[in-house]
């Protein structure tokens, strides 16, 4: 045997290792690593620490938790994901649309009324990320990866564009330099407007002009790193005129070293409070990183299983919620800049990750001089990136429902808060869902001067067949519908002398028990008035469901079943003059 001499353990770690690249990605990545990628992820690794260290800072304070929180969400979740991410440079870390949230969440428990706000703060968050993270490892597992796409698309933009105005209301005061007690987005606008009269002039010159800065030079000099550019530059300007000693709020030193692992915990009564912000966080950010995931796939010619995605997700959530984060989502810019600086794999992230842990160990002073203020630009100018006006322009234009439920969407936010806003969000999407299929469409269909089959009274000429109407059913067959459509298909036995009614069934997917017992019903009915029904187009599957529900023996004909309604027409036709010809 050529395993000969070799001892059992040695032999078993070859299969061991394959068993595991099988099933952690992070190591089927070391397993196959290429030398020749590691200069690429290494330089776009330290070109997203840039990014990562502004950004995890500025959500972490959106979060409603201390700065350097955001840096340790940063590090854990690079490190998790890299573990058990499927994709090559998916880039996660703290935001701008989920941060909200989670401030909402931990501001409804009470968090900033208790006596240790802070801390008590950070462990609610952690516990969010470890629920949000054990909810997405889950439907990953159970291979749910379609609950990524619960919230509809004009439901995501109304809610999105409702973010950013909560965002933008909330951030206003600190750009001004005051704070604002009230909760909600209006009452803070109100309230904001108020107290113009406690403006700090330094505060508010340096915050605008990092906002103004921020949009110029992303507008006009895209391949600079806007974010990076402007912390810098006001950090510096903030140290060398000493802005603190003005009035100006500075972000001050940052915590030297790094938390140690520990399961975050309040109070059992906490986790139930939370379990609305954790449903609609994972939403939230498997809505994105599916998306963002896939899309930057595909520019390489790859696929992303979204099971795997939300398992790696999961992992990345629960790494930052053991490390004092919050909970993370993926980030399109952070993962477009680590593909434009050509990082060929997750060790781009982890160098990134690696860049925050030596500013954390030997360099926490360095943005001690920081404006508050410019943190507040830095997530304004973010907010005004998730608003999506053009697509509200397009829905006008080709489906103004679209519209409507955008804008109730967006109200919710707003006016309710971004919890009740997402929950808005997410009901309003299984309502789309449920009324396309309550209420779908079933239209009488007619024959075309070329043969085909349309709707009546479209633009084409068609004319109804006497004696039989030809109606079409567009949604699967279930309790919920199963009343319209008896109701529209008996409407149809009274008209012009109908003696057939020719159902067109492509369209229908299903039929659950109370559809089926309606279709015996029905049957039973339009036969007493010498009115009979005819399938044409239904699935094999549900013809063979429709003989395990018994129609065939208690009502439905199978000689009454047909693959094109020509055939139907054809068969019905042949009836009929073979029974109106005299013996």
């Amino acid at each position: 045997m050529a395993d000969a001499g070799i001892p059992s353990d040695a032999r078993r770690r070859p299969r061991a290792w394959l068993r595991a690249s099988a099933r952690v990605p992070g190591v089927a990545l070391i397993r196959n690593y290429r030398k020749e990628f590691l200069r690429y992820d290494i330089v776009a690794g330290l070109v997203l620490t840039s990014l990562l260290v502004p950004q995890g800072m500025a959500y972490a304070e959106l979060a409603g938790v201390p700065a350097v929180n955001g840096l340790y969400a940063t590090i854990a979740c690079l490190v998790g994901y890299a573990l058990m991410g499927p994709s090559r440079i998916l880039v996660l870390g703290p935001d701008s649309a989920v941060s909200p949230m989670i401030l909402a969440a931990i501001t409804a428990v009470g968090a900033m009324a208790a006596t240790d706000g802070k801390q008590n703060a950070i462990e609610l968050a952690g516990m969010l990320a470890i629920m949000v993270g054990a909810l997405e490892i889950a439907l990953g597992i159970a291979r749910l990866g379609f609950v990524a796409d619960l919230l509809s698309k004009e439901v995501k933009v109304g809610y999105l564009n409702g973010l950013a105005m909560v965002i933008i209301f909330g951030q206003l005061p600190k750009l001004f330099g005051f704070s604002v007690k009230a909760e909600h987005a209006l009452p803070k606008l109100k309230e904001f407007f108020t107290n113009l009269d406690r403006t700090n002039g330094p505060t508010l010159i340096i915050g605008t002009a990092s906002l103004v800065a921020l949009f110029a030079l992303t507008r006009f000099a895209k391949a600079l790193p806007a974010v990076l550019v402007v912390i810098v530059a006001t950090t510096l300007v903030s140290h060398l005129l000493h802005l603190s000693d003005h009035g100006v709020s500075t972000v001050g030193p940052l915590p030297e070293g790094l938390p140690r692992p520990a399961v975050p915990w309040t109070s059992l009564g906490d986790v139930g409070q939370l379990a609305l912000a954790a449903v609609g966080i994972t939403l939230v950010s498997l809505t994105d990183t599916i998306a963002t995931s896939a899309s930057f796939a595909a520019r390489h010619g790859e696929t992303v299983s979204a099971n795997r995605e939300m398992v790696g997700v999961g992992v990345a959530n629960t790494f930052a919620g053991l490390f004092q984060g919050f909970a993370v989502s993926s980030s399109a810019s952070r993962t477009a800049v680590a593909d434009s600086s050509k990082a060929k794999t997750q060790l781009a992230g982890v160098v990134g990750a690696s860049g925050v842990v030596v500013l954390l160990l030997f360099a926490n002073s360095i943005l001690a001089a920081l404006p508050q203020s410019v943190l507040a630009a830095v997530v304004i100018a973010a907010a005004v990136s998730l608003a999506d006006l053009a697509s509200i322009r397009r829905y006008w234009k080709v489906r103004r429902s679209a519209v409507l439920v955008s804008a109730v969407s967006t109200g919710g936010v707003v006016l309710f808060g971004v919890l009740e806003g997402i929950a808005l969000a997410i009901g309003l999407s299984v309502l789309m869902f449920f009324r396309r299929n309550w209420w779908p469409h079933g239209v009488v269909l007619g024959r075309g001067t070329g043969g085909a089959w349309h709707a009546l009274g479209g633009d084409d000429e068609v004319t109804r067949l006497p004696g039989i109407a030809v109606f079409s059913w567009e949604a699967p067959l279930f309790f919920a519908n199963s009343g319209i459509f008896r109701k529209q298909v008996s409407s149809l036995a009274g008209q012009d002398g109908t003696q057939w009614i020719v159902l067109q069934c492509e369209a229908i997917t299903d039929i659950d028990v109370t559809a089926a017992d309606m279709l015996r019903q029905l049957d039973t009915e339009l036969n007493a008035v010498d009115v009979h029904i005819a399938f044409v187009e239904l699935r094999t599957r549900l013809q063979r469901q429709l003989a395990k529900y018994g129609l065939f023996e208690e009502a439905l004909a199978t000689e009454h079943f047909y693959d094109s309604i020509n055939a139907a027409i054809s068969h019905i036709t042949v009836r009929h003059h073979e029974t109106s010809s005299p013996v």
